[in-house]
């Protein structure tokens, strides 16, 4: 496979790439540039962070499971490439070592281009742009005063990427992305990739690959026939309208956080908590989705807003209930060939809540996820959705416990009553991240919270004070 993009500053043209090399892998064996760090190889530790510019602007994301084709027409800057080319220090690179903010080093690449970005895009949010960076040497005390140290230092030029257009749109060989292997695509428009797609329903798809790129570096995968979708355009829209979103589903999570932050401030509380800033800037909503995972994070939210997804194949496209979709463990409503095109939620639910319990508050899985929709008249309840996940095989809603809010008085009796049906709609599993007594009785103080909290009362630990 053919790919152009610029690599701290400088045209970098290759030809004949493995669509599966990880830019980590390129960037360390055949660059020489070991700045960029092998840490967990899974996109959780941080010490892999490059800096990646192209339409969007610029973004943090983790190397480690970024495929180089990803990178067509765009700039990646590694830690080489934020100090200047006369070897003047990046004001964060300067305020690291004013504050004492490294020791053994190792994690210190990857803090110093995720600060670099948030510099350059004026984040002062130093907790969040740096949850997705591991530090166990010198806490994160003096590398959070580094980064506030450089806050008001002017940005370099040469931080400036601008990919040309000529870049974006140059392909070496082969048309649209240059010349493809057998068994490679990366289709730019919803026709192109519905027929790659159902011509080769076996392929694997991968949009953002914080899950498929874990295949390869931990399950030593070897992918045969690949779909990026990463150009597709058509899959990257969000349409808005007087009553809903559509949000394509090649859309960004770090893109969902922002649409969703005046609709739904619950559900973009949870999002901050969806991975970190590398994992949300490559995730997208379509692939949380379509992987059917029983612990992802948006399908629960999504039920409770009663959100419809849209799915292709070919030219034939159907809509269903998003909870319709999840059949059973690993099985979903989606047939060969067929794909997730975009997922249509309402622009207004005021009643809706979403808890995601961790057993650490940043970049973590949920133990188990809770998303509440209910809608109180007159003192009543007139409408409930409630949808969890990490308490089944699929994410679900709680049916039983629904049924016991409908029509009944909004009182905290109602509420117990209903939380002592939640052992009706679901057996959870015990595993690593807690048993299955804790899961279920999780699931009903999160009901519980929900009233409180309705009731004027302060429930989040993270707001209490002395």
């Amino acid at each position: 496979m053919d790919i152009t993009f610029l690599l701290n500053g400088e045209s970098v043209e290759l030809q004949d790439v493995s669509p599966t090399v990880t830019l980590l892998d390129w960037l360390r064996d055949e660059r020489g540039l070991t700045g960029t760090k092998e840490g967990c190889n899974e996109g959780d530790c941080g010490a892999c962070t490059v800096m990646v510019t192209d339409a969007r602007g610029a973004r943090v994301l983790n190397a480690c499971i970024l495929f180089l084709p990803q990178l067509q027409g765009c700039a990646v800057r590694t830690v080489e490439g934020i100090s200047g080319p006369d070897g003047t220090l990046h004001p964060v690179q300067q305020a690291m070592i004013d504050h004492h903010g490294s020791q053994c080093g190792f994690c210190t690449p990857g803090f110093v281009v995720s600060m670099a970005v948030a510099h350059l895009n004026g984040d002062t949010g130093h907790d969040d742009a740096l949850a997705g960076n591991l530090c166990r040497c010198t806490g994160y005390a003096p590398i959070i005063r580094a980064a506030q140290a450089a806050t008001d230092q002017p940005v370099p030029d040469w931080m400036k990427d601008a990919p040309p257009a000529s870049l974006v749109h140059k392909y070496p060989s082969g048309g649209p992305g240059g010349r493809q292997p057998p068994g490679v695509d990366a289709p730019e428009t919803l026709e192109e990739l519905a027929t790659a797609y159902a011509a080769r329903p076996d392929a694997t798809l991968i949009a953002g690959a914080t899950d498929v790129g874990l295949w390869v570096t931990k399950s030593l995968r070897d992918l045969d026939e690949v779909i990026f979708l990463n150009r597709c355009r058509d899959l990257q829209e969000i349409a808005d309208s007087e009553d809903t979103l559509r949000i394509g589903a090649g859309v960004t999570m770090d893109r969902v956080l922002a649409a969703v932050k005046d609709l739904h401030p619950s559900y973009a509380e949870m999002i901050r908590r969806y991975g970190s800033a590398q994992v949300r800037a490559a995730a997208t909503i379509g692939g949380n989705i379509a992987n059917g995972s029983p612990i992802g994070d948006n399908p629960p939210a999504l039920i409770a807003l009663g959100a419809t997804l849209h799915l292709r194949a070919g030219d034939h496209c159907r809509d269903m209930a998003l909870e319709d979709f999840f059949i059973d463990y690993g099985k979903q409503d989606r047939a060969k060939g067929e794909f997730v095109e975009a997922v249509t939620l309402p622009r207004h639910a005021p009643g809706l809540k979403v808890y995601k319990l961790s057993k650490r508050f940043d970049q973590d899985i949920s133990a188990v996820c809770g998303a509440f929709n209910i809608t109180i008249a007159d003192g009543l309840v007139t409408d409930a959705r409630i949808a969890f996940g990490g308490m089944a095989g699929t994410p679900k809603r709680a049916g039983t416990v629904e049924a016991v809010l409908k029509g009944a008085k909004w009182t905290e009796n109602t509420i117990r009553t209903a939380m002592a049906k939640m052992a009706d709609d679901f057996a959870p599993l015990t595993d690593m991240r807690a048993s299955a007594d804790y899961r279920l009785r999780a699931a009903e103080n999160m009901l519980l919270r929900y009233w409180h909290e309705d009731q004027g009362t302060q429930s989040n630990v993270l707001d209490v004070s002395s």
